[in-house]
């Protein structure tokens, strides 16, 4: 298949340069294509020869400009005829001297269409329809359609072919710009293009068979590239803002300003150049890449800080048909320190009270025209002259900027009674760009007299003093005068501070007189300086004080000691160990370190000492030696010789993981466990002595309880009769013997006992009858009638009542009395007859107020009645008791004890 493309024209440059002319050739042969583009370059023409001269060129035909740089570019599109074009390219040298140089254009053209395909002496080719690529303009002007050329292939030599074009343009958008006709292939545009949207089509080609409908070929692309046409303006791009530093110096860089232009790169159509429209007199624009900088070192911010300006933009490389924009740029003007803080006056006045020690005095104003609350504008103050004595300082106020002059120490009227300060104001950076200084200003002070109290000369007086200096030695005289009298007259003076009681002052004189040991290692010595203060006071009571600083001379008083009294020896086994022994003296060079370590005579051979350093000894073993503790006598001695024997106490052990175990502690009672025991066992002779004394004090008032219901034991007699070989059991007196008596009754009666010591007892208990009770203690009993607390030995008369005692203490059995639960106890015989004789006492004080007989016969009792069958019958008052209760030795009592002896006995 064979392609029918007319011929393609390409471009070929050759410059012939002829030496007519020193630095330009007399003319220039170019290739061009056939049809030559807007802002196509046809040649560049080398003026760096020229560099030297300055030249004016000038084109003869306007389809065509040179620029500056030698470029010769076309400004329309144009056809070169076969037989070629020439036009003519003029330059004026700086001598007026006109000359000229020809640039002929031709067209040459070669066709490519065929691929070369294999080797040898015979070639086949391969036909291939691959036109090269179609241009078009940008916004062509109607009519349209347009033809642009034939598309064929050589496939139709033999078939009825048809053609059929698809892809961008024709099948995709944009559509229907392209079209081709069926049978003769020709392609034609039908409207504009925009470059800037479709620089490019390419385009798929098909030739089919009519009959057949299947192509004949392989699918051809069609290249279609549309020319660019300057049809936009260039646009800015960034922001248009910039700052410099005022004053800045020419040339100094602004900022750059940026365009772009969405016409083809690199042409004219985007060859940008940039203009200042104003500002011309500050300001220069590089007019090829936008950089604008400064035109004069007088941009002041203080006159105008921002500076507006108009930039043009226009593309053809500023020519007049290209397309522009204009924009303005803000220049700001960065401030810079060139203004110095300056005083609305030369001289300021201030007043200041004597003694004052503190305080504002004086506000100091300046002004700055720099940009304010910056480093530029912020002023220092200094006071450079007049402050020796530094009785003043000077600071800033950060809102104002005003210096803030202040008192730092008391003025003194005598001394200075108008004190001239000179105050000079700078700012936080140096000055630039001016050849101002910094200004200065006095302030003239005036101290108002005060009536003051003693001054010390001098404030703090130092005196140098030995250690151990004896007591009663004068070191001085310290005193103090009046100010405005300068006479010491009339002073008392007064320690107020001396923490080890060092010094005595005399109260009139002021002598300084040592009263105790003066020891340069006392707690209160500080750098070895002991401070004492000392007031005055005037005839007026007004006071001042000052410091003596006594400075303490160093004597050798000291010896050195080792630090640790308590070493440990980790001793490895088959290796002889050793300790390290550190000392320290409280003195001062030359009366401390370097030491000296020495064994003391007498040691046992154990050891041996070899120093280390100044402060150092290492204690090694001699021999191996068994674990425990080692007493160690060491002498050491300071620099002067001055020493003792020192003990330290080595423990030696076996080794564990490289270190000594634990020794084992034991345990001990301390002092405070001591103290603790003592005062318990105090405590309890106390308490035992109380309880004695209680004993000793009660025992003529003892009263015992018969809370078991015994009846008591008769152990006393007013008799020498045998009645003293009775034997020692206990005697019981039965309920019945202080007639109680119940008839026909059935009860129970419920007693619980406690006991603590003898003749103590508290029962309860519940039942029903009448009777009557002796007894003592204290006795608690509830029944359903009467709840009662019967103590102190009185007798009662009372229903639903039960008397009990016990008596001592020892073995215990319990049976039925009467109905009763009785508890019985079994004491030691020294105890049952002293309670027996203090419970017959009490008898015979009741018996004798009770009335003649009525103990005399038994009385006939009722019973009360519970029911058929009851067992209950008379019951006499000691029918229960049994042949052994021993009553016996009843019948020897005696007169007085008849009617009771009656009572008692058997009927």
């Amino acid at each position: 298949m064979t392609l029918y493309l007319p011929a393609v024209i390409f471009f070929f440059l050759t410059v012939f340069v002829q030496s007519a002319e020193p630095c330009l050739p007399q003319s220039i042969q170019a290739s061009v294509p056939r049809d030559v583009m807007v802002g196509y370059v046809i040649s560049r023409v080398n003026l760096a020869q020229c560099s030297a001269t300055r030249l004016m060129l000038t084109s003869d035909d306007p389809q065509f400009s040179i620029q500056r740089d030698g470029t010769i570019v076309a400004h329309q599109l144009l056809r070169v005829p076969v037989e070629g074009r020439t036009f003519s390219v003029w330059f004026k040298d700086q001598n007026g001297l006109r000359r000229k140089m020809d640039i002929c254009l031709s067209q040459r053209a070669h066709q490519i269409g065929l691929k070369e395909q294999g080797s040898g002496p015979h070639r086949r080719f391969k036909r291939r329809w691959s036109p090269m690529p179609f241009l078009i303009p940008e916004n062509d002007i109607p009519s349209f359609p347009k033809q642009l050329d034939l598309i064929g292939s050589d496939t139709s030599e033999n078939y009825t072919l048809y053609y059929v074009i698809s892809g961008p343009g024709v099948t995709e958008e944009p559509k229907g710009v392209f079209s081709v006709d069926r049978n003769s292939g020709m392609l034609s545009v039908h409207k504009p293009v925009d470059r800037e949207k479709n620089p490019i089509f390419r385009i798929k080609a098909r030739a089919i068979n009519v009959l057949t409908n299947k192509d004949t070929d392989e699918p051809l692309i069609i290249t279609v590239n549309v020319l660019d046409k300057n049809d936009n303006a260039p646009q800015f791009s960034g922001l248009l803002k910039f700052s410099v530093p005022e004053k800045s110096p020419p040339g100094t860089t602004v900022g750059t300003v940026s365009a772009t232009d969405i016409d083809e790169p690199n042409t004219l159509h985007t060859k940008i150049r940039y203009t200042l429209l104003s500002g011309n007199n500050l300001f220069v624009i590089n007019p090829d890449t936008g950089l604008i900088t400064t035109k004069t070192a007088t941009l002041d911010r203080e006159v105008k800080d921002i500076h507006f300006v108009t930039v043009e933009i226009r593309d053809m490389n500023g020519a007049a048909n290209g397309y522009f924009n204009t924009g303005t740029a803000t220049i700001s003007l960065k401030d810079i320190n060139d203004n110095a803080p300056t005083f609305s006056q030369k001289i300021y006045n201030a007043k200041v009270q004597e003694n004052e020690d503190s305080g504002l005095i004086l506000r100091i104003p300046v002004t700055d025209k720099d940009l304010p609350k910056t480093p530029n504008w912020n002023a220092v103050f200094k006071i450079i002259q007049g402050n020796e004595n530094g009785n003043f300082r000077i600071e800033t106020d950060p809102a104002t900027n005003e210096g803030l002059l202040y008192i730092a120490k008391p003025l003194d009227y005598e001394k200075n009674k108008n004190p001239k300060l000179e105050v000079v104001a700078e700012n936080e950076t140096p000055l630039v760009g001016t050849t101002e200084t910094w200004s200065s200003a006095l302030v003239d002070v005036s101290v108002v007299d005060v009536d003051e109290g003693p001054e010390f000369i001098p404030p703090e007086l130092v005196k140098w003093v030995k250690e151990n200096t004896p007591n009663g030695t004068i070191i001085g005289t310290y005193t103090a005068t009046d100010p405005e009298t300068s006479s010491s007259a009339g002073m008392r003076y007064l320690k107020l501070t001396d923490p080890a009681s060092w010094l005595k002052v005399d109260e009139k004189t002021g002598d300084l007189t040592i009263i105790n040991t003066v020891d340069r290692e006392s707690k209160f010595v500080q750098n070895g300086m002991y401070n004492v203060t000392v007031k005055a006071t005037d005839a007026s009571s007004k006071s001042g004080t000052g410091t003596v600083i006594i400075k303490v001379e160093d004597e050798n008083d000291n010896v050195p000691l080792p630090l640790a009294r308590e070493l440990e020896l980790c001793q490895k086994k088959g290796e002889l160990g050793s300790v390290m022994v550190v000392a320290d003296d409280k003195d001062q060079i030359p009366f401390s370190a370097p030491f000296t370590f020495h064994l003391a005579d007498g040691h046992d051979e154990k050891w041996t000492v070899v120093k280390v350093n100044d402060t150092a000894a290492l204690l090694q073993q001699a021999k191996e030696l068994p674990t425990g503790n080692y007493d160690v006598p060491l002498e050491i001695k300071d620099q002067q010789s001055l020493g003792d024997q020192q003990t330290v106490t080595v423990r030696v052990c076996q080794c564990r993981s490289g270190r000594c175990p634990a020794p084992l502690k034991s345990i001990s009672l301390g002092v405070w466990g001591i103290l603790a025991l003592l005062l318990g066992l105090a405590l309890l002779l106390l308490l035992a002595l109380c309880c004695a004394m209680k004993c000793v004090k009660s025992s003529g008032k003892f009263h015992v309880v018969d809370g078991a219901d015994s009846g008591g034991m008769l152990l006393k007699s007013n008799t020498e009769a045998p009645g003293d070989a009775v034997t020692s059991d206990i005697m019981v007196v039965p309920a019945s013997a202080m007639d109680q008596s119940m008839k026909g009754s059935q009860g129970s009666h419920i007693g619980i006992a406690n006991t603590s010591g003898f003749g103590t007892a508290t029962g309860f208990g519940t039942g029903t009858g009448a009777g009557y009770g002796v007894g003592t203690g204290t006795d608690v009993l509830y029944g359903p009638q009467y709840n009662y607390i019967y103590q102190e030995g009185v007798m009662a008369d009372k229903r639903d009542t039960l008397s009990r005692g016990v008596y001592g203490a020892g073995g215990s059995s319990s049976h039925l009395v009467d109905g009763q639960a009785m508890k019985f106890m079994d004491p030691s015989a020294l105890t049952t007859w002293n309670t027996n004789a203090m419970f017959l006492a009490q008898k015979l004080e009741y018996f004798r107020t009770a009335e003649d007989g009525r103990y005399s016969d038994d009385l006939l009792h009722s019973y009360g009645f519970e029911g058929q069958g009851s067992p209950a019958g008379s019951v006499g008052c000691c029918s229960e008791q049994g042949h052994e209760e021993g009553l016996e030795f009843l019948n020897t009592l005696g007169p007085k004890f008849k009617n009771l002896a009656e009572v008692c006995s058997k009927k």
